[in-house]
């Protein structure tokens, strides 16, 4: 409750103008029981009065309501979609800045899915489904005090069923809780799965494993299924001992009005008061008990929210930039993953000085993606310390501040949907024309150029349109403007062929201001290298 509160801040705007539009509308539709019951009794001559101003009444709060709920669509609309899109900025920004290993527990489609439909699911809760609330509960006050005007005993009866709604709501809670998370949580393993298998579509095309990703995709799917039911089996049991109460009710309140209509203590005006009245009473009585799943709902979807929010966050502060050329000194560096994990390094030391380049070599396993992991600060020794700086005696402690001294090519293909300049930017917001082609003129990504859009060459999802050499170059083209004191490359010219990479790397090493890390199966990118270091 106090993590919803604190949301709730940010969407203040709209939660006034929703209850102010649903106050509105209470009134207006208290004054069209007045309305109906005067034109009735004096189209009946149970009163006096002038028909025609009655039915000018009656069409005024018409006109009324229709533009209170044009405008209840206007702000749900516009603003719902607004506090949506700033409390899902708010969560990514979360997510992005909070610590890399901490956070590799969960995967990209659940994270997905608790961004797209548990943010959604809060948003509306707060900015609609409370406001609406509110106006309920007080068109549900309003209809009761003007039926208990007219008949106090009918006005009890019309509410008896409340307190053993009441008295259920805390069982129900409890249990629709459980199964609205286990609905939750198979809704997340789908959108994982699926995702797992349209990014891995040609290793499964290769494979021949369509059919068993399917099956796989299905089994997950009855699951869902499964909790689905169970859920809706509860909800409809639930709706219809409550829809139950209240059909009696209705029927009672039916027979008491016949009876006094009958009787002449209530003219027919009054009987349709009476009618109306219960129905005003009895639907926002339906609305707010409704309030409770939904409650459930937002709050399984509040808990899998402040589950992403419990990741350690990065601490805050200015970030370290150091001059070029500096070095990155390791002292007796102990890690491992986690405590069930084999050791990784063991009292590892190490060094690269300012200015130079090492090729780092060693079989798969021994630690290389690692050292890159601790190097920018992604995962922390458990000894030990990794140091950066011009010389080693006055070298800092490296950390998250300290990751803008890095510029780091991943293996394969890293670029991003959008054009080939919007990818290049990501290295440097403001990159001039000339920066961008001296960059890929640098890496031997001249074939930009020639392409019908040059720059503005859209690629499709992780470079798609372009060869696995292409989009290497342009993500070394993207380091280089990045222009940071060290660079780290993973196997960044595995896709180029022999020339193409001597090319390269020529280039790469010509300047002595950068301190290069180049970790490779190649051989032939040792003899650029001033060291080479074997893990």
């Amino acid at each position: 409750m106090r993590w919803l509160w604190t949301i709730a801040r940010g969407n203040r705007l709209q939660m006034i103008l929703n209850v102010i539009v649903g106050l509105l509308q209470v009134t207006a539709s208290l004054f069209s029981v007045y309305a109906m019951r005067y034109a009735i009794d004096v189209a009946s001559h149970a009163v006096e009065g002038e028909m025609v101003v009655a039915i000018v009444f009656i069409g005024s709060l018409i006109l009324f309501e229709f533009a209170l709920t044009i405008s209840g669509i206007w702000i749900r609309n516009i603003l719902g979609i607004r506090a949506q899109n700033r409390m899902q900025q708010i969560m990514l920004e979360r997510v992005l800045r909070s610590e890399w290993h901490s956070g590799k527990k969960y995967h990209s489609g659940d994270v997905i899915n608790r961004l797209e439909e548990d943010v959604k699911g809060v948003v509306t809760f707060l900015t609609e489904t409370l406001p609406s609330a509110l106006s309920t509960l007080v068109l549900f006050l309003g209809a009761f005090l003007y039926l208990f005007s007219m008949d106090h005993l009918l006005a009890l009866i019309t509410i008896a069923i409340i307190p053993v709604c009441l008295l259920l709501s805390k069982f129900y809670v409890k249990k629709m809780r459980r199964l609205n998370r286990n609905v939750r949580d198979s809704e997340s393993r789908i959108q994982s799965m699926m995702q797992d298998t349209v990014q891995n579509s040609m290793l499964i095309k290769t494979l021949e494993c369509t059919d068993m990703m399917i099956s796989r995709i299905k089994n997950r799917q009855g699951e869902l299924r499964h909790h689905v039911a169970r859920r809706t089996f509860f909800s409809v049991l639930s709706n219809l001992t409550l829809n139950l109460g209240f059909a009696s009710s209705y029927l009672l309140t039916f027979a008491w009005g016949a009876v006094r209509l009958s009787g002449g203590s209530l003219t027919f005006g009054g009987m349709t008061a009476f009618l109306q009245l219960v129905h005003k009473i009895q639907n926002p009585a339906r609305s707010l008990a409704h309030l409770l799943p939904q409650s459930v709902a937002v709050f399984t979807a509040a808990e899998r929210l402040m589950e992403l929010e419990d990741i350690p966050e990065e601490k805050g502060g200015e970030n370290r930039l150091m001059k070029s050329p500096c070095g990155i000194y390791i002292n007796k560096v102990s890690f491992r993953y986690d405590e069930a994990s084999p050791e990784v390094f063991s009292s590892f030391s190490c060094s690269f000085p300012p200015g130079t380049s090492t090729a780092i070599l060693g079989e798969t396993g021994s630690g290389k993606t690692t050292l890159i992991r601790l190097l920018l600060s992604l995962v922390h020794p458990s000894e030990g310390a990794v140091t950066i700086g011009a010389q080693e005696s006055s070298a800092e402690e490296i950390s998250h501040l300290h990751r803008c001294n890095f510029v780091y090519v991943p293996q394969g293909n890293t670029l991003m949907s959008g054009t080939i300049r919007e990818n290049l930017r990501l290295g440097k917001p403001d990159a001039t024309e000339e920066e961008m082609q001296n960059a890929l003129h640098a890496c031997c990504a001249d074939f930009v150029f020639e392409l019908p859009d040059g720059l503005d060459t859209r690629c499709s999802e992780s470079g798609g349109g372009l060869s696995e050499g292409q989009a290497q170059r342009i993500s070394i083209a993207r380091a280089l403007l990045r222009n940071r004191p060290v660079m780290l490359f993973d196997e960044a010219t595995s896709a180029l062929d022999p020339d193409t990479e001597r090319l390269l790397l020529t280039n790469l090493f010509r300047s002595r201001q950068k301190t290069v890390l180049f970790i490779t199966h190649r051989l032939a990118v040792c003899e650029y290298c001033d060291h080479v270091l074997r893990l």
